[in-house]
């Protein structure tokens, strides 16, 4: 990537939340934002409308990344409207969580369609879209849970656990294209979650933390921007943490 290209950026998920904040990030970086959503179009709208409020270039893509083929059909129309793709985030996810032994066939295949299968797909077709112009950005956003585990969470963990291998693979397959592949994994992040938590649970979660407080969706979006930008250009195949100190590695 060069300055004189226009630079697009795609984000998953970016209707609320960390996708929120990333899209904001980017578009403040100077990336041309698709903002993706999966139901709700006017957050999404709203986002969106927020980039091109500040000055900078944004549009909407609607895709249901349960199926993992319209992920892959997504960054086709992503690049094909928007001219080009050279960062990708995979942060579109869900949970279904329960314990392993009464967990239904249906929650696991769910899960893992969203967060792993649909990353993949999208990770397939934006290589090679990013090959024809040798070089690119993928930013896979993993969990602190698929580093340390979590009860109750055995299909989101194998998810995020899943990204970060799929993530040291890409990363081998394409750095010689100048394709750098990276993940992100938050820990406790503020959000409308931790909100419904008891001052009692939130504490214990902070006593968990080195650091002494829960992330924001800031902390997260701001180390997206820059493994997106062209100082991360050796930083490859990493699995950064932005968890306050909770998992070292």
């Amino acid at each position: 990537m060069t300055d004189s290209q226009p630079r697009i950026a795609l984000v998953t998920g970016a209707g609320r939340g960390l996708g929120k904040a990333m899209a904001l990030k980017l578009a403040e970086g100077g990336f041309s934002v698709a903002v993706h959503y999966g139901r709700s179009s006017d957050e999404a709208e709203a986002v969106a409308g927020q980039i091109r409020a500040d000055g900078g270039q944004a549009q909407t893509f609607a895709a249901d990344l349960s199926v993992p083929a319209n992920a892959g059909k997504l960054v086709e129309d992503v690049a094909a409207q928007l001219g080009g793709l050279h960062v990708l985030v995979n942060n579109a996810g869900i949970t279904r969580d329960g314990l392993a032994i009464r967990m239904k066939d249906a929650d696991w295949d769910a899960v893992m369609a969203t967060n792993l299968s649909s990353a993949f797909a999208a990770c397939r077709a934006a290589i090679k879209i990013m090959m024809r112009s040798r070089a690119g950005r993928i930013i896979n956003i993993s969990s602190v849970v698929g580093l340390m585990g979590n009860p109750g969470q055995a299909n989101y963990v194998a998810s995020k656990a899943g990204l970060i291998g799929l993530t040291k693979a890409l990363a081998k397959e394409y750095g010689a294209r100048n394709i750098t592949v990276n993940a992100v994994a938050p820990g406790f992040i503020a959000s409308d979650m931790t909100d419904a938590l008891s001052d009692e649970q939130k504490a214990a979660y902070v006593a968990a933390i080195p650091l002494g407080r829960l992330g924001s969706a800031d902390d997260v979006a701001a180390l997206v921007a820059f493994l997106a930008s062209d100082a991360a250009g050796y930083i490859t195949g990493q699995i950064v943490g932005v968890d306050g100190g909770l998992y070292p590695h």
